[in-house]
Order: structure tokens, then sequence, then C-alpha cells
């Protein structure tokens, strides 16, 4: 019970943190890819935000 909490809880924060880097610090990126990493971010919020770390935000 508390697990599945603690995940969701993750799942939010990294979903949110993706979305919010994507629409407020990345001015250049194309909007097609924004939309593209706000869905993933919904859909595979912890999955996505790993990923998104090392592919933009390490560049």
């Amino acid at each position: 019970m508390v697990f599945g909490t603690l995940v969701g809880l993750i799942g939010l924060v990294c979903a949110v943190w993706v979305i919010f880097d994507v629409m407020t610090k990345q001015k250049k990126m194309k909007d097609s890819h924004k939309i593209v990493w706000i869905v993933l971010a919904i859909v595979f919020s912890i999955i996505t935000a790993i990923v998104y770390y090392f592919a933009v935000k390490k560049k």
C-alpha cells in the first residue's frame, strides 16, 4: 500500500517536472517535440523523466 502510493507520488513529481521544464525552459524546442514529451510524461512519467534528463538536459 505504502509502496504503491510512493511510486505514484514519484511518478506525479516526474511528470510535473518534465512538463514544467519543457514548457518554461525549452524555448528553442519545436512545438511538435514539446507535445511528444508532454504526452510521454503523462503516460510514462518515471521512465520519461529519466530519458528526458539524459537526452535533453545533459546536452
